[in-house]
């Protein structure tokens, strides 16, 4: 089956008689990823314009002085008011002073801090005099936080285009589910595929059978010899075996022995397994961790498969095959091996490999919404919405 049919579009298909269902949120609210990138963008743009309108480094040094004063009016609320520290009472009032006299007449919201000043300007200090103090700050502070919302609406901006990044990918791969979905649906699902599935059946299971016998019977590191010749060439796809476990059983006497032997040894104890191998620890260190390795061995990579590849690498792939399988097995299985040529150069073959492919992954279902024109529909709506992201990602 190709995809899920509801993930994108909301726009019913021309198949009323089908009820879809709800779509997720994720691929529903593009419109709304685009309404909150473009106001994210607004308000860092305000935000910059504000800063701009006194520039950065003025409001870092409101910043500042709201940060000293701050702390002074935290640090001595106790201990300058009412009948406190004396002492303290007058280092706060000479820092708090100087937190004015450091600043320029004309920095923006100097004001704010000459009042700050007034109100723990006098004899005896109380808690309301501290309370009037950050009262009086108040517009510096919102001076200096038109640097935090700079901050801010950045970060807002980043995350909203990572939003739309994110959809964007999701999108990508929709579409090229329904992409796949319609082409699939309008394979000849009436072909005769039959034609080229009989001589890649035939070749399968005769190579399935060889190789069963070839790994029953051989010694391992006969077997393994061969994948690790099959492994360099690239359209069969074995994984090479661990070089330690070559290196192994290379020179051990366990080469000798076939890989279903030395799966059954490798349970053994180390009492049982001393009266089959030479070296039971050397033997369990070297086997063991490559049980799942082993046990995993099959004919799968000389195998073609259904649905088939392509025509091209099918002629490849039979090159490969016919002369690997040639190592182990019967001439009757590379007969059949050579025998997939004539496969490949069916004249007819990707029609039918793609009839091939239609059987294989298309539900009922999805035939349908295809011949229905519903996922078509939905494709479109896929790429439209795709569209619209993009644009406003590119928008700024």
């Amino acid at each position: 089956m190709v995809g899920d049919p509801d993930a994108v579009g909301d726009a019913p298909g021309p198949d009323a008689s089908a009820t879809p269902a709800p779509l997720p949120d994720a691929d529903r609210d593009a419109a709304a990823l685009v309404d909150a990138l473009r106001e994210a963008r607004e308000r860092r743009a305000d935000a910059e314009a504000a800063v701009a309108e006194h520039g950065a480094a003025t409001l870092e040094t409101v910043r500042d002085a709201v940060g000293r004063a701050d702390r002074l009016l935290e640090r001595y609320v106790d201990s300058a008011t009412g009948t406190g520290d004396f002492q303290a009472y007058v280092e706060f009032q000479g820092e708090f002073a100087g937190i004015v006299e450091d600043l320029d007449e004309d920095t923006p919201g100097y004001g704010a801090f000459e009042r700050a000043n007034e109100a723990v300007d006098g004899r005896r200090l109380s808690e309301s005099d501290f309370e009037r103090a950050r009262e009086a700050l108040a517009p510096a502070r919102d001076l200096a936080d038109r640097l935090a919302e700079r901050e801010d609406a950045a970060a807002a901006v980043h995350e909203a285009e990572r939003a739309v990044e994110r959809r964007l990918d999701a999108l990508d791969e929709r579409a090229a589910d329904l992409e796949r979905l319609v082409e699939l649906g309008e394979a000849d699902l009436t072909a005769p595929v039959e034609e080229i599935r009989e001589p890649i059946a035939a070749y399968d299971d005769a190579v399935r059978d060889a190789f069963a016998d070839f790994r029953r019977e051989a010694p391992a590191r006969e077997l393994l010899g061969f994948v690790a010749d099959a492994a360099a060439t690239p359209f069969v796809d074995y994984a090479a075996p661990p070089p330690e476990l070559v290196a192994f059983l290379a020179d051990a006497p366990a080469g000798d022995e076939p890989v279903p032997d030395l799966l059954a040894y490798a349970d053994y104890s180390a009492s049982k397994l001393d009266h089959y191998v030479d070296d039971p620890g050397t033997f369990t260190a070297r086997v063991r961790p490559h049980r799942t390795y082993l046990e995993r061995l099959s004919a799968d990579p000389l195998t073609v498969g259904w649905p088939p590849p392509s025509a091209e690498t099918l002629r490849f792939q039979r090159e490969e095959l016919v002369s690997l399988v040639a190592t182990f097995a019967p001439e009757s299985v590379v007969a059949r091996a050579r025998a997939l040529r004539e496969a490949a150069d069916h004249p007819e073959y990707e029609r039918l490999r793609r009839a091939a492919e239609a059987e294989a992954e298309l539900s009922d279902e999805e035939v349908e919404r295809v011949a229905s024109g519903a996922a078509a529909a939905e494709l479109a709506a896929a790429r439209a919405r795709r569209a619209a992201l993009a644009a406003a990602l590119d928008d700024e």
